[in-house]
């Protein structure tokens, strides 16, 4: 066989194998992105904000798990409160207008309600409508803050103070593990408060 034509099939051949590869390590950094991505988005859709204030009042609160009634009482008001604050901020979305101001506001049935006192709306209201799967990460942001709060050692000595010391030790990391999970293959696309178009480049939501 000629010798040219020869070289010609080698680098026919190699040019061929080149492109495979580099499909295939494109759908590595693909996949590789999607999960990274996601797991870096748990410090938002769970409730951490709630979680360090919970921290800081809880001893007060309490009076380092030597309740009385009205400690009691007070406690019970506060992990409402906080429950209530992971509720909210899981609706919290925002968007940016033609000017490129940026409104923040809460999603609605209807559409978003801004808090601003001009009532902004977004080019398409409906695409920020309160869904099904908004109530469901709301539903894991409180099952997860529940889940730390209920084994906060202050809160164990207060109100049951004869639960297992494993079982406080084990619930949170166990709960917080499979919400984690359940975040990740079932992410959120709001951009709360305090992050602004966090999703709009990563590669979950864009193959760019």
């Amino acid at each position: 066989m000629d010798s040219s034509v020869c070289q010609d099939l080698i680098e026919s051949y190699d040019s061929n194998d080149e492109g495979d590869g580099d499909a295939d390590e494109s759908r590595f950094i693909y996949m590789t992105n999607t999960i990274l991505s996601g797991t870096a988005r748990l410090n938002i859709l769970l409730p951490t904000a709630t979680i360090l204030a919970f921290t800081i009042f809880a001893p007060l609160l309490t009076n380092d798990g030597s309740c009385t009634s009205l400690n009691r009482w007070l406690m019970g008001f506060f992990v409402a409160l906080c429950a209530a604050s992971c509720v909210f901020f899981t609706f919290t979305d925002s968007f940016k207008t033609a000017s490129g101001r940026m409104y923040y506001g809460v999603a609605t049935f209807t559409g978003i309600w801004t808090f601003h006192a001009a009532r902004k709306k977004p080019s398409v209201p409906s695409h920020y409508r309160l869904r099904w799967a908004d109530l469901f990460h709301a539903l894991l942001s409180v099952t997860a803050f529940l889940a730390f709060a209920g084994c906060h050692h202050d809160v164990v000595g207060c109100y049951y103070p004869a639960l297992p010391r494993k079982v406080t030790n084990t619930l949170p990391l166990v709960v917080g593990f499979i919400i984690s999970v359940l975040f990740v293959v079932f992410p959120s696309k709001r951009r709360g408060i305090g992050y602004p178009f966090l999703l709009q480049n990563i590669a979950l939501y864009s193959k760019c």
